[in-house]
């Protein structure tokens, strides 16, 4: 549009500068804020759901000391979560893998090495993380997973290109516990407590001491407001594998 108008009338350098800080400002937010499906579109919710059920999700396991506490605690109420993990920890331990599996929580794809460059990928090296992924899990449990969590939230263009091409569903949250942040174990609990409805799908990771604390804590308030922990593809009604 302003080089359309420049045919007519002398446009500052100064509003394209400013078109172009605002662009590249929308995108930046776009690309780390998943709930604004900017790139491409995640599920985060289903706030339609007529039963009392949220789904509790963890990423970045499974971790050899915490995910075992993780899955105990589940069992102990009755609770059913969804588990995104890393491929390389998978590899590490596929007995727990398996365990995750055999306790009827679903799992799904968060990369094989979980990155901080991940972002900055291109579509052929985000397709070889996640398919890499894809076929370690095939082969330890026969399930080819379709579930997809973008590792720290990142979106972009090369990663909305690789998850179409795979054909794998994008599943973010409506309540972030912040429980990887200084906050302490009160602060993250409240912040999950405060705000949680029916419908809502949490943001977990079963990594730290401090998160089973929280999950204990959650459980119990969870039995007392009769709310009911399942999985992400059984509160939004999709197909977690191939």
């Amino acid at each position: 549009m302003l080089l359309g108008l420049s045919f007519f009338t002398v446009i500052p350098l100064t509003v394209y500068l400013l078109v172009f800080l605002s662009w590249f400002l929308i995108t930046a937010c776009g690309s780390f804020f998943i709930r604004w499906n900017y790139h491409y579109k995640s599920l985060h919710s289903n706030k339609s759901i007529k039963d009392n059920l949220v789904a509790i999700t963890f990423d970045d396991g499974p971790h050899p000391e915490y995910t075992p506490q993780v899955l105990e605690l589940l069992k102990k109420h009755n609770a059913k979560a969804t588990f995104f993990c890393v491929g390389k920890q998978v590899q590490k331990n596929p007995d727990l893998f398996k365990a995750i599996i055999d306790g009827g929580h679903t799992v799904g794809n968060h990369t094989y090495t979980h990155v901080r460059s991940f972002g900055f990928f291109n579509e052929e090296e985000v397709s070889k993380e996640l398919l890499k992924t894809i076929d370690l899990v095939k082969n330890i449990s026969g399930l080819q997973m379709k579930l997809y969590r973008p590792a720290f939230g990142v979106t972009n263009p090369s990663i909305e290109k690789s998850v179409k091409k795979l054909n794998l569903t994008s599943i973010g949250w409506n309540v972030r516990s912040l429980d990887t942040t200084p906050r302490n174990e009160n602060m993250v609990l409240k912040r999950i407590t405060s705000k949680i409805s029916k419908g809502d799908i949490v943001l977990l990771h079963d990594t730290s001491e401090k998160s089973v604390r929280v999950l204990e804590r959650l459980l119990l308030f969870l039995d007392e407001k009769k709310l009911e922990s399942v999985t992400v593809d059984q509160i939004l009604q999709i197909k977690a594998y191939e």
